[in-house]
């Protein structure tokens, strides 16, 4: 398999996580943002948004957005399993992942930012400060529905998770711990997020997450 991604973003960077998890080899193939590389002809026929990741697999199949290749990861390898057993509980797992990918994201990542610049002519604070309100707001969101599962969990005789849901990594990590790196390499507040950030650091003790963060992926020097 190929992963067409660049080190910063983080929907790559879930992705890679989803590979390292599973133990599945792959061909890393960088696309730097900043440069346009996304946009050359040979990828951009291939993807309908041109963006990143697109996972190429073994029989020649192009595979866009995260979530997407994420499931579809875990639905040909399934161990060890992103998604809980039982409907409820892989709700709640996708909830979470979407209250990140879907709610956070999508307003923070580099066209909006470059937008807001370039476009409405926000000058770096002010960008920043647009990061750092909808980052943070959005943690507390997820931090407050973290309790709730949590209060559920103990209710139940569950043992506390240690992950955001339950003793392992699963899809909900997998989004959480990128959004948490590019929190902080934009300065956000993360005080009083204390299961998330309790989730980030289960996760990043684990070999999968530090091999698939930026810092260890080929172009990080770029």
């Amino acid at each position: 398999m190929k992963l067409y991604n660049h080190f910063r973003s983080s929907a790559s960077f879930r992705v890679r996580v989803a590979l390292e998890l599973k133990g599945l080899p792959y061909e890393y193939v960088p696309l730097h943002l900043v440069r346009g590389e996304h946009r050359r002809t040979d990828y951009a026929s291939h993807v309908g948004d041109a963006l990143v990741p697109t996972l190429e697999t073994d029989d020649g199949h192009w595979l866009t957005q995260s979530m997407a290749i994420i499931e579809y990861l875990d639905e040909t390898h399934p161990e060890p399993a992103l998604l809980p057993q039982g409907a409820p509980a892989r709700a709640q797992v996708r909830a979470l992942a979407q209250m990140i990918a879907c709610e956070i994201h999508p307003l923070n990542n580099l066209r909006v930012l470059k937008y807001l610049k370039h476009d409405l002519m926000l000058d770096e604070s002010g960008k920043d400060a647009w990061y750092r309100h909808w980052t943070r707001s959005g943690l507390e969101a997820f931090e407050r529905q973290l309790r709730l599962l949590a209060a559920e969990r103990e209710a139940a005789g569950l043992a506390a998770s240690t992950f955001c849901v339950g003793r392992s990594p699963t899809l909900a990590d997998c989004c959480l711990v990128p959004q948490i790196f590019n929190a902080q390499r934009f300065h956000v507040d993360l005080e009083g997020l204390d299961l998330g950030m309790q989730a980030f650091r289960s996760c990043m003790q684990l070999p999968a997450f530090q091999r698939a963060q930026p810092s260890a992926c080929p172009d990080s020097e770029e």
